[in-house]
């Protein structure tokens, strides 16, 4: 498990088990770079870009799949390989996955029914799918490329991550199935939603209302309530507070910020009630949270 050269692009190859790999991409270089690797066709892909913007190059450059920030993509061919070209574009992160179509089937086979990609009509057929990264998707993407972790169990955190990230994308696919969820038919209405997310994080300091923001996107407070969570998995001020106490964690991590810079950085005027969010999210507390950082 150690750092490697793939192409221009700097990546981390963590083999997880047999059957079953995960790469980590960061370009913080100013020019694209080209991550590549061969990948047999009895693999499963799936790519998260997780900040700037990438492309899934195929056919010796002649076709190129856009992955844009905030957006996941699963890929599986079984008739034909589809080797990794992967086009970082400057100060940009992907974390990609790999599994073979066996292992994949043995995970899910009680709940075939309930995934698509799983159906019996899918199984031996080409598939692609994209969609929306989700903030719990985006909290275990973040601590997959960022988090500090001893050596001596390196292998055991990426591999229960990788499984919790397997399992959040197919339960969010399941919940946001447009059949079952009629509001999300509604394209105008989504674009609503996520304008209101944009106004949440742009301004998570001193958040809006819920009825300040149903007024400034257009959208009655019932429908933003049930539109955000249909969307989001998640309440407004729940989606805000996991974004608060990721960006609270990120800031730690830099080592630029005590923690009471960084309480107040994220909202809260007090350090106690900045500690009390902090170890509610994460179980421990800012401090021992950075003792664990300097400790790896």
């Amino acid at each position: 498990m150690d750092d490697k050269n793939i192409a221009e692009g700097l990546a981390q190859e963590i083999m997880l088990e047999e059957g079953f790999f995960l790469l980590r991409f960061r370009n913080e270089q100013e020019e694209k770079q080209l991550g590549t690797r061969p990948i047999g066709e009895n693999y499963i892909q799936f790519h998260f870009c997780v900040k700037g913007a990438a492309g899934l190059v195929f056919n010796q450059g002649n076709y190129k799949m856009p992955l844009k920030e905030e957006s996941a993509c699963l890929l599986y061919n079984p008739d034909k390989e589809l080797p990794l070209n992967l086009e970082l574009q400057p100060h940009s992160w992907v974390v990609t996955l790999f599994i073979s179509i066996r292992k994949f089937h043995a995970l899910f086979s009680e709940e075939a029914e309930y995934i698509r990609f799983l159906s019996i009509e899918n199984r031996d057929k080409k598939y692609y799918k994209n969609s929306s990264i989700s903030p719990t998707l985006t909290i275990v993407l973040n601590q997959i490329l960022n988090y500090s972790i001893a050596s001596s169990i390196k292998p055991l955190y990426y591999r229960a991550k990788a499984y919790e990230l397997l399992s959040l994308y197919f339960n969010d696919a399941v919940e946001s199935e447009t059949e079952r969820c009629p509001f999300l038919s509604d394209e105008e209405n989504v674009l609503r939603i996520r304008r209101a997310k944009d106004l949440v994080i742009r301004n998570f300091v001193e958040p809006p209302t819920l009825q300040e923001l149903s007024s400034e996107v257009g959208l009655s407070l019932k429908k933003l309530k049930e539109g955000f969570k249909k969307v989001y998995g998640d309440s407004v001020y729940s989606f805000l507070f996991d974004y608060k106490m990721e960006y609270a964690r990120r800031l730690l991590d830099s080592g630029e910020y005590n923690v009471n810079e960084v309480g107040l950085k994220v909202g809260y005027s007090t350090s106690s009630h900045f500690i009390a969010a902090f170890k509610k999210k994460y179980g421990t507390t800012p401090k021992k949270y950075l003792m664990a950082l300097a400790a790896g």
